[in-house]
């Protein structure tokens, strides 16, 4: 291997900023976006890029189900003006929440109250393929593909660029004023940091054991408009947790997922998918897909563990360095929250950058306390809950938290009986409001007081719905 060359810095452009971004997933194109008005930015990513929504090696998980809640929306329209009104004429769909939403919660059935949230429903390739359009369609960002990234340049005090290797060339180095981690769960950002001398960031993981196998099935006629449907485990039950999860995703098509803790888990034959979606708590997702045409083979993950990395909490964090999205957290995907988080993530960044100055001396820790916010909210929605599980492994919760746990069992159960407590619930589930929210003083009285309506006995599908597929009416 030769020697590393360097690249004088400002060659093109006298004066000008430089960022570096690792990695052109969901995370990277979304902190290019932050950053293009601040610095011209160069996006290093290891693939080689489609030009649609295709598939590609370095997201694997791209083929399960993804939730991109309103909070990561607008945060997404934020950065990218626009974004949801083209991912909507390439095929995908609002849908309000909860009222096109059928959801088996642990506390019971969800429900279909006018609209209090959003989400949007499609593929990952197609989410990801039009925020690469739109930001790629804009000024300021270049990108380096089929490149690998060896290593940083710079020293524990001051990151200064990247060590790369073209697919075709030499290594050399790629001088920037900021570099952003965004490589997602493959990032080694840790060991790059280690070997230069940065101390390393306490780190907690919580494994459930869960696994996760997807198929694709081409909708019934006349769905176009069907719900989300959903199965939720009920992790206060001694037993493995299993989910089932339909997402109507753009050409017509149904993607299923299912998911299941140790000792409960899916697997990748095709014979056992629909049987597995019938023996979770309703058989409403199997009953459902059992006439419905698969188009693909049963898709299995198993790279499912809870671990966040405390880079806000390093001492001597280096200038010139960020991390993001996954290279900060990943979560059990059940709960959708890893897009939205990256989101607010690049959201903080570009605030921090607008506030502070490229250069200026502590916006790296800035950005990384700015972080681990959004971070820290989901984390403690996925491992409080993670954690309960059979056989999961993790540090068990404390005092405090087992007292929070109990106030959500009966938060949850209040929620499905009484519309102000689920406004606040799927707020903070769909990163729109602060957690704080569950705890306002009126919010608080409702949960005391409990449920105005009764639990419903199944799942509320409208008739049209249930004889569109199903073939019967509720008797």
């Amino acid at each position: 291997m030769s020697e590393p060359v360097s690249v004088p810095p400002d060659t093109a452009v006298t004066g000008a900023r430089r960022a570096v971004v690792v990695g052109a997933g969901l995370g990277g194109l979304l902190a290019a976006a932050a950053l293009r008005d601040h610095a011209e930015v160069t996006l290093v990513e290891r693939d080689a890029l489609p030009e649609g929504p295709e598939p590609r090696k370095g997201v694997p998980q791209a083929r399960h189900s993804h939730l991109l809640w309103s909070g990561g929306v607008r945060a997404m329209e934020e950065l990218l003006p626009g974004v949801t009104d083209a991912w909507l004429a390439a095929g995908a769909r609002r849908i309000p929440l909860p009222t096109g939403l059928v959801s088996l919660s642990a506390r019971g059935w969800v429900r279909r109250w006018p609209e209090m949230q959003f989400m949007i429903a499609c593929s990952r390739d197609l989410l990801e393929s039009v925020v690469r359009a739109r930001l790629l369609a804009g000024p300021g960002v270049t990108v380096l593909d089929r490149t690998e990234i060896v290593g940083l340049d710079g020293d524990a005090a001051h990151v200064t660029g990247v060590r790369i290797r073209p697919a075709e060339g030499e290594v050399r180095v790629l001088a920037a004023d900021l570099v952003v981690d965004a490589a997602g769960r493959g990032s080694r950002g840790t060991a790059w940091l280690d070997a230069l001398g940065v101390a390393p960031a306490p780190i907690d993981e919580v494994d459930s054991g869960l696994v996760y196998a997807s198929r694709i099935f081409r909708a019934p006629a006349g769905t176009e408009e069907y719900p989300v449907v959903n199965v939720q485990p009920d992790a206060a039950q001694p037993v493995p947790g299993r989910s089932a999860t339909l997402v109507p995703i753009e050409g017509g098509r149904w993607l299923v997922t299912l998911s299941g803790t140790r000792g409960g888990q899916p697997t990748a034959d095709a014979d056992e998918f629909e049987e597995f979606a019938r023996g979770v708590r309703h058989p409403v997702v199997g009953e459902l897909i059992a006439r419905a045409e698969p188009l693909t083979d049963v898709v299995v993950t198993r790279s499912t563990i809870n671990r966040r990395r405390f880079f806000e909490k390093v001492s001597g964090w280096p200038d010139g360095f960020v991390a993001i999205g996954d290279a900060v957290a990943t979560y059990n995907p059940l709960y959708g929250h890893g897009m939205s988080v990256a989101a607010q993530s690049a959201l903080a960044l570009r605030e921090r950058v607008a506030a502070h100055g490229l250069m200026a001396p502590g916006l790296a820790r800035r950005v990384q306390q700015a972080v681990a916010v959004p971070v820290g909210l989901a984390w403690e929605l996925a491992t409080g809950t993670d954690i309960r599980y059979p056989e999961a492994i993790g540090k068990q919760p404390n005092a405090l938290r087992q007292l929070f746990s109990r106030y959500m069992e009966r938060l949850t159960r209040t929620a499905v009986g009484r519309p102000l407590v689920f406004r606040a619930f799927v707020g903070v589930l769909t990163l729109s409001e602060p957690a704080g929210a569950l705890v306002r003083p009126e919010v608080a009285l409702a949960v005391l007081r409990g449920p105005v309506r009764p639990p419903l006995t199944g799942p509320p599908l409208t008739d049209q719905e249930r004889e569109t597929v199903l073939g019967t009416s509720p008797r």
